[in-house]
C-alpha cells in the first residue's frame, strides 16, 4: 500500500471512529438534558473555573454566535451566569452557578464512566499509544 493510500485509509478509519465514539458520548450527554455544546461549555467551566466568553469559543472551537446562543440557553437553565470583568469592560466571564456545579458534581463521574465504557475496546497501553499518536498528528498538521 502506498503512502497516499495509507493516509487515505487512516483518514477514513479515524473519521469513522470519531463518528461512532462521539455519537455514543453525545447520547450520554443528552441523557442529562444537555446538547453536546452545552455539555462542553459546562465541562470547561467545571474544570477551569470562570472563563472569558471569547476563550470558551477558542477552547471548544465554536463561533462567537454559537457561544452566545449556548451561553444564553445555559443561563436560562440557571446553570451558569455572566460576570463582567472589573478591569476591562469589553470582557465578560462565564461561571457555573451553584446549580450548575451541583449538576456537574453529579453527572460528570457518570459521564466519565460512560467514556470509559465507550473506549473499553482498547487496553490502557493502546489508549496511551493512541493519545500520543493522535497528538503527534495534530501537532504536525498545526505546524
Amino acid at each position: 500500500m502506498s503512502e497516499t493510500e495509507q493516509s487515505l485509509k487512516l483518514f477514513v478509519v479515524l473519521s469513522k471512529a470519531y463518528k461512532v465514539v462521539m455519537s455514543e458520548a453525545v447520547k450520554d450527554m443528552q441523557r442529562h438534558g444537555l446538547s453536546a455544546t452545552e455539555f462542553a461549555v459546562l465541562e470547561l467551566l467545571y474544570h477551569k473555573g470562570r472563563t472569558p466568553l471569547q476563550r470558551i469559543g477558542e477552547q471548544i472551537l465554536l463561533t462567537s454566535g454559537s457561544i452566545t446562543y449556548t451561553i444564553d440557553k445555559l443561563q436560562g437553565k440557571k446553570l451558569l451566569r455572566r460576570v463582567p470583568c472589573e478591569d476591562d469592560r469589553r470582557v465578560t466571564f462565564a461561571e457555573l452557578t451553584p446549580a450548575g456545579k451541583e449538576l456537574f458534581d453529579r453527572i460528570f463521574p457518570e459521564h466519565a464512566q460512560a467514556i470509559a465504557r465507550i473506549t473499553s475496546g482498547l487496553s490502557a497501553e493502546e489508549k496511551r499509544a493512541a493519545v500520543a499518536l493522535l497528538k503527534k498528528l495534530g501537532q504536525s498538521v498545526e505546524s
